[in-house]
């Protein structure tokens, strides 16, 4: 059975949900799924805003009839080559064998590295080409390394929407509302879509800075993106956050603790810090144990707050395993400009601190605020006041 939306007069929304799948990308957990969003353009020409992923090809398939409602498909513009979006391409050329495919050169050289073949009706665009279907033109425009280098974004001029390919995008399985003003986006939705950006799209703040340069430019009244919700409204809301996000800026003036604890007792000193700065008005804290918080919600947290508490454990003369984990990611997304405090644990030989600094000084712009809080094996008393300490100096450098 078909599921489709009309989103205008002539744009309807043929994606997909799925929840069934477990790890996007075989390595994000995505506990409320995510959809594949796909759209079809009936003009004079018709026009399919790309494809989507095998689990979900059988629907997708069925969508796209529906919209069409027997009409021949003209175009289908590839705006990622990314399997879960580009890998029922060469199926679906199989039901319309004229359809035209328009893409970047690397793009097409990509349809071959995953087909072994290329579409045998094919349309090669670079930036500000042009495609006029009756009474639409689509511009095309790059986007390279947002996230991947054949990456490319459609403007509508004619109806002002943006086909933004995985820019605006967000984790999570869309129920029947596509719209983004149809939901509760910032309090159900807005750490999905930071924990998408950041993981999925935030080592290139680059190039993300020069894709928004370039959609100021334009009048925009829509953004289709390949995940979530679509955007109608507040869009100038939800693209400042992609531009704080990939200027590096922290979101919020916050602090979160992220402990990595063998035992509990450097959870314990952690905790207490935390304690203590609510005590002298801080709000808002969030604490996470690094054993048991993806990684990847522990990198967003880290973008999201200004001042971060880093509380390691020494395990076999190095850091504890899931504080390391947690550090080279960010240094692989690039992280930087933030204000953070350590706490080291060992009880015959304190690596973790040195080691935390060592990784934290390869990084841009972090500032380290007081000295290394030590423990041998459990705090003791005696910490209390290097504790309280510390606790003053992250106040006054909030």
């Amino acid at each position: 059975m078909y599921n489709i939306r009309k989103i205008n007069n002539d744009l309807i929304y043929v994606g997909c949900s799925d929840r069934k799948l477990a790890l996007f990308e075989n390595v994000y957990p995505i506990p409320r799924g995510v959809s594949y969003n796909s759209y079809v353009l009936l003009d004079k020409k018709t026009v399919l805003f790309d494809t989507c992923d095998n689990g979900v090809a059988g629907q997708f398939f069925e969508n796209v009839q529906a919209a069409l409602a027997g009409r021949q498909l003209d175009y289908v513009v590839v705006h990622h080559m990314e399997p879960d979006h580009g890998a029922t391409l060469m199926d679906l050329l199989l039901r319309y064998p004229e359809a035209t495919v328009v893409a970047t050169a690397k793009a097409v050289q990509m349809m071959e590295q995953f087909f072994g073949a290329k579409p045998a009706h094919l349309q090669v665009v670079k930036e500000g080409d042009n495609l006029t279907t009756g009474s639409h033109t689509l511009t095309f425009t790059m986007a390279p390394m947002v996230h991947w280098p054949e990456v490319m974004m459609t403007y509508d001029s004619t109806s002002k929407v943006l086909f933004s390919a995985d820019a605006f995008g967000t984790f999570g399985a869309l129920s029947g509302n596509i719209f983004a003003d149809e939901m509760d986006f910032e309090s159900e939705w807005l750490n999905e879509a930071r924990r998408y950006y950041i993981n999925i799209v935030g080592k290139y703040g680059v190039q993300v800075q020069n894709v928004l340069k370039k959609a100021a430019t334009l009048d925009i009244k829509m953004i289709c993106p390949l995940h979530g919700p679509v955007w109608r409204e507040n869009i100038g809301w939800f693209v400042g956050k992609h531009d704080t996000w990939s200027k590096y800026d922290p979101e919020e003036k916050a602090v979160v603790i992220i402990y990595g604890s063998i035992y509990g007792h450097t959870e314990a000193a952690a905790l207490r810090l935390g304690t203590l700065l609510a005590e002298r008005g801080v709000k808002g804290i969030k604490a996470y144990d690094a054993s048991h918080t993806d990684v990847s919600v522990l990198v967003a947290e880290c973008f999201r707050s200004s001042h971060i508490v880093l509380a390691s454990s020494t395990y076999n003369n190095g850091m504890f395993t899931p504080m390391e984990h947690l550090l080279l990611d960010l240094k692989a997304h690039a992280w930087q400009r933030r204000t953070v405090a350590l706490i080291e644990n060992g009880s015959w030989a304190a690596q973790s601190g040195k080691l935390m600094r060592a990784e934290l000084e390869q990084m841009k712009e972090i500032t380290l605020v007081g000295d290394t809080v030590g423990l041998k094996s459990a705090m003791q008393p005696a910490q209390e006041e290097s504790l309280a300490t510390l606790a003053d100096q992250i106040v006054a450098s909030l």
